[in-house]
């Protein structure tokens, strides 16, 4: 019987090709979906649970308000770690980190190494980064100590490494002009770490972080806990305990001010988070979106297989019913085609197992993750893959299993298989879900598409084209002036400045007294050190008054211990009108941050942190000291001989550092990676929803002609054209496009809505969008069914009538 049923499978596959290739690259399409997007999600949620302590792991994050104005970020202060550790019983360890560039060099090799970390003693003992070699708990319990990871001893001391990672220990680098010994070496860090590193030394190597203090918040803190059940216990502590007098004093609030720490578990921090810490934190919403996506295209695929199953039984009544009258019973015609879903579902899924591992890359790019086909080799895809197909298998066949099974055997020999009733409607609900889900993609891909092209477009108050960011590092700062100039001088420069952070994303926060003849107004806001040139290099427009120029530094006086000390500043329209000035009044009042100084400037508003948030208060102040980056535009007229005059003068002045560059708006597009990947992804998602509807539009489409062939010969002798007969019977199909239409249109214009309102600047929702969408559509299918009805129509009339 077994073999019966496979012959007859096979003989069915071969001929119906069509429909068999249309069935089974539907279910390929979207098994190879749920598969690759299956792994994307295990290893979202997956985010660090690879330590072995993760569920007593918390990372603490700052909250404060100043002047009325709440804060929240994910570093801390230096005190936060020791003294939480000294006052809560409750607290094992804790470690304060920090993740920098470094020059490491290594005889006279360098190298700009973006991942060095700064960690204190507790960290290998409270994460599990796994120790090949060397003592995790003694790892840098001394200054002059580096962890490094297998890379990094196979790319910096290949030869020892060779021979075992054992003669790698106790090499000596030198590490930001620090000679440091290697002390252990552990395994390259997993990706589904928030924490990434290559090098690992002590957090009291940074400078300025000897003393204990609640402010200058500049570190990632992490707490280990004696039991997970003491995470809610430990954040209420630390509520009660930043409220003491003593500690507020200390920390010097006053009034309604107030400064707290909340504890995030570290599990929970990759997609729960709205504070990013050393990389960008991925989102649940977008977990869920990926999954949704996914079992959309598999429903297209499922539909398709459904719809044309049911539809090809018409051209099986004699098989059905010679089953039936030589004794088959209801069970086994159900079986037989059941097994008949299952081996096309287990062709498509082993073709989607090839399929998934050769577009492994592509999905890495839209990702942003490094997959290696070795993932799909683990256990718990294969066994994912199996059990979806098995899924898949029995309720893409069910429908037509029982309602072939349940045909009467001399109904069948009579007449043969008809469409009637709940044929004829589920048909119907299958094609009108389908596009449902295609109009529903498109629409919203379009949505995404549009915002994204807002975001590169927007004028952001600066132009971030052709600025190219240098580090300034090292003995840099003592050399910056002559440098600087040096920089001006290469054929194609405009213009040079340097800053603190550049001004796409700005995250130091401060606060200022404003002083005019109202009294004093405190402000919290952001803040930017930059040297001169700044507006003029970024192209930003001032509001009134001027830019820093030379003769401020004359107001910076640093004689008699800064008793004449002046500090001038340029505030932006946000921060005035906050203070209650007008741009022009603005100028020449006072300001207060550490050293009072005049406003000599206030540029107009621009967007110095993601398009997510709307413009706030933010000064400027001069100051050449805090620089860590110069910025330099360029004409762009011929921009690779530009950098590489660059490069030239970089090497001759700064011959003991490594040349490493970027474009300032590479930074900007970094702000969106989670929405360019998300405009991808739903781009992929809505072509293939739109191929596979149409496929099995297309195929439905065929077989219904197949059958009214004999009334279509009838119409041409009666003189119908060709048009008219091709819209006799594209009508059905275009009526159930849409009414899914209908339903697609609202639904995506609520879900559109509802993701541009993460957006403080975003796009309206346009009209003609769903308008362009709806026609699109029903040209699509109008094509797709025409063809086979002008094919059709087309042909002879007489061979028509013949056909039976």
């Amino acid at each position: 019987m077994l073999r019966s049923y496979i012959k007859a499978a096979f003989r069915n596959l071969n001929k119906n090709r069509l429909y068999s290739f249309i069935n089974i690259f539907g279910l390929t399409v979207g098994l190879a979906a749920c598969l690759l997007i299956g792994i994307y999600i295990n290893h979202e949620l997956s985010y660090d649970t690879f330590n072995a302590n993760a569920n007593r792991l918390v990372r603490v994050t700052m909250e404060y308000a100043q002047a009325g104005t709440v804060n929240s970020t994910a570093t801390t202060g230096t005190k936060v770690g020791p003294q939480f550790k000294r006052t809560f019983p409750v607290v094992e360890e804790y470690a304060r980190t920090y993740i920098t560039h470094r020059v490491i060099q290594n005889g006279d090799k360098l190298f700009d190494e973006p991942g060095v970390l700064y960690a204190d003693p507790a960290f290998f003992k409270m994460f599990s980064f796994h120790i090949i070699t060397g003592d995790a708990a003694t790892a840098l319990d001394a200054p002059d100590k580096v962890v490094i990871t297998q890379s990094m001893a196979r790319k910096y001391f290949p030869q020892d490494a060779a021979h075992g990672n054992e003669n790698v220990l106790n090499k000596t680098l030198t590490l930001g002009g620090r000679e440091v010994r290697v002390s252990a070496i552990c395994e390259d860090v997993p990706q589904n770490s928030q924490i990434k590193f290559d090098f690992a030394t002590q957090f009291l190597n940074l400078n300025n972080v000897q003393d204990e203090t609640w402010w200058t918040a500049n570190w990632i803190t992490y707490f280990l806990l004696h039991d997970k059940k003491d995470i809610p216990v430990f954040q209420q502590q630390i509520a009660n305990y930043m409220k003491a007098p003593a500690v507020r004093t200390e920390a010097g609030l006053q009034g309604n001010d107030y400064l707290t720490f909340h504890a995030e578990p570290l599990t929970k921090v990759h997609l729960y988070s709205a504070l990013a810490g050393f990389e960008p934190n991925g989102s649940i919403t977008y977990v869920y979106m990926f999954l949704v996506v996914a079992l959309l295209i598999l429903m297209i695929a499922c539909a398709n297989y459904t719809n044309l199953a049911t539809a090809q039984s018409v051209g099986r009544s004699s098989e059905i019913g010679m089953r039936k009258v030589m004794g088959a019973s209801k069970r086994q015609v159900f079986m037989q085609f059941m097994g008949e879903s299952f081996f096309i579902t287990l062709i498509a899924a082993v073709l989607a197992f090839v399929v998934s591992i050769l577009l492994i890359p592509c999905f890495n790019q839209i990702t942003g993750k490094q997959f290696t086909a070795g993932v799909l080799l683990q256990p718990l895809p294969i066994i994912a893959l199996l059990l979806f197909t098995v899924v898949v298998s029995f309720f893409a066949g069910l429908y037509p299993a029982l309602v072939l099974s349940a045909t009467q055997a001399i109904s069948v020999l009579k007449k043969g298989f008809t469409f009637t009733g709940g044929n004829n409607l589920l048909r119907k609900v299958l094609i009108v879900v389908q596009f449902s889900i295609s109009v529903f993609l498109i629409i919203y891909t379009i949505i995404i598409l549009q915002q994204m092209h807002y975001l590169q477009t927007k004028n952001l108050g600066y132009d971030k084209g052709y600025i190219v960011v240098l580090p300034i590092g090292g003995n840099m700062l003592n050399d910056f002036k002559s440098l600087k100039d040096a920089f001006a001088q290469v054929p194609g420069v405009e213009s040079i400045t340097a800053s603190y952070e550049t001004p796409e994303y700005v995250e130091w926060g401060d606060g200022i007294t404003a002083i005019d003849e109202k009294g004093k107004h405190v402000v919290s806001l952001n803040a930017m050190p930059v040297d001169l040139d700044f507006t003029k290099t970024m192209n930003m427009q001032l509001a009134a008054g001027r830019d820093f120029q030379q003769s401020d530094f004359g107001l910076m006086d640093t004689a008699n211990n800064y008793s004449n000390f002046r500090q001038p500043f340029i505030i932006n329209e946000t921060l005035a009108k906050k203070i209650g000035w007008t741009p022009e009044q603005s100028i020449g009042k006072t300001i207060e941050k550490n050293a009072a100084g005049p406003v000599v400037g206030v540029v107009k508003d621009f967007n110095f942190s993601s398009l997510h948030d709307p413009v706030g208060p933010l000064v400027i102040f001069l100051s050449r000291e805090m620089s860590r980056n110069y910025m330099i535009r360029i004409n762009g007229n011929n921009t690779q001989r530009t950098i590489t005059n660059l490069e030239a003068v970089w090497k001759q002045r700064v011959p003991d550092r490594p040349f490493n560059y970027h474009f300032l708006d590479d930074d900007y597009n970094k702000l969106y990676q989670a929405e360019q990947r998300s405009s991808l992804l739903f781009s992929v998602a809505a072509s293939l929803a739109v191929i596979l509807a149409c496929l099995g539009l297309f195929g439905l489409a065929a077989f219904t002609t197949v059958q009214r062939t004999k009334e279509i010969g009838i119409r041409r002798v009666l003189g119908a054209n060709v048009s008219t007969i091709t819209l006799l019977i594209a009508k059905n199909f275009l009526q159930l496009v849409g009414i899914a239409i209908l339903i697609a249109i609202p639904l995506a214009w609520w879900a559109g809505n509802q993701w541009l309102q993460a957006f403080a600047y975003r796009i309206p929702v346009q009209v003609y969008v769903f308008v362009v969408t709806a026609i699109g559509t029903a040209l699509i299918a109008l094509f797709t069914v025409g063809y086979h009805s002008v094919k059709t129509s087309l042909m002879n009339p007489v061979k028509s009538l013949r056909t039976e």
